[in-house]
């Protein structure tokens, strides 16, 4: 169980050093991106355009190198969780727009994939926080 942790541990603070880092190098688009899903308020946009990015690279870089596993897995599933949110009600609204899950190399639109994919990542960064408990 101990290789399958790490793979784990490796692939999901991987996509979101990745995902983490290709945001904070678009900062702008970033919060184009975030004010599509129309659910903060103006101000609060910019703000989150620029901290979102840092703190999935953060947890993604601890996660992957095994510092303070339980905790970065957590915040990582607490992002995922308001993800989900945000794709859900941009689908339930039927809204067009942009994911902006990976910055603006991925510039796919939200749909149910995206849902799915999020979905299966909160459900490996749940079995890591369980895990790491034990």
């Amino acid at each position: 169980m101990k290789i399958v942790s790490l793979l784990l541990r490796l692939a999901l603070g991987g996509a979101f050093v990745v995902a983490g880092t290709l945001k904070f190098l678009q900062p702008a688009t970033f919060a184009a991106d975030i004010g599509n899903y129309r659910l903060l308020p103006h101000e609060a946009i910019n703000l989150l355009a620029i901290t979102l990015p840092w703190i999935e690279v953060v947890a993604g870089i601890l996660l992957a190198l095994g510092v303070w596993r339980r905790a970065s897995a957590a915040v990582i599933a607490v992002m995922l969780m308001i993800f989900l949110v945000a794709i859900g009600q941009a689908l339930a609204r039927g809204l067009d727009v942009r994911c902006g899950c990976f910055g603006t190399v991925e510039a796919r639109k939200v749909s149910g994939l995206a849902l799915g994919q999020d979905t299966a990542l909160l459900a490996v960064a749940v079995w890591l926080v369980w895990r790491e408990r034990n």
